[in-house]
């Protein structure tokens, strides 16, 4: 089975987000913020990770800069950015910091299944 983390400071965006994926067979972590991701990371290094952008403590640009910098043996995941931040250069951004696939929230079933089948998890 694979693994998705899912970070996101909303409980609300979390709770949708693994409905989906739990009907997509993955099992799934959750972590409110970036600090708590990468813990998380050192635990058990999941094969995906659903990543907003806006967070307290540490956001997801940062803790996907810190990921990809000192990735350890655990594998390297795909990264999902799933934020409001539309703009081209956070798009840039993301995609220069190792980001895999970005999409807009608000997001559904469809949209979310499709950027996994194109980053090969499904």
């Amino acid at each position: 089975m694979k693994s998705c983390l899912i970070v996101d400071d909303s409980k609300v965006i979390r709770t949708v987000a693994r409905r989906i994926l739990e009907k997509l067979n993955f099992e799934i972590e959750e972590a409110a913020d970036g600090k708590a991701a990468l813990e998380a990371c050192k635990r058990h290094m999941p094969d995906a990770i659903l990543l907003d952008w806006n967070m307290p403590v540490m956001s997801g640009i940062e803790f996907l800069r810190e990921l990809r910098a000192n990735v350890a043996g655990g594998g390297t995941p795909v990264v999902v950015f799933c934020t409001t931040e539309n703009d081209l250069s956070h798009i840039q951004e993301a995609i220069g910091a190792g980001a895999n696939e970005y999409i807009m929230k608000p997001f559904d079933s469809a949209i979310l299944e499709t950027k996994l089948a194109q980053t090969g998890l499904l």
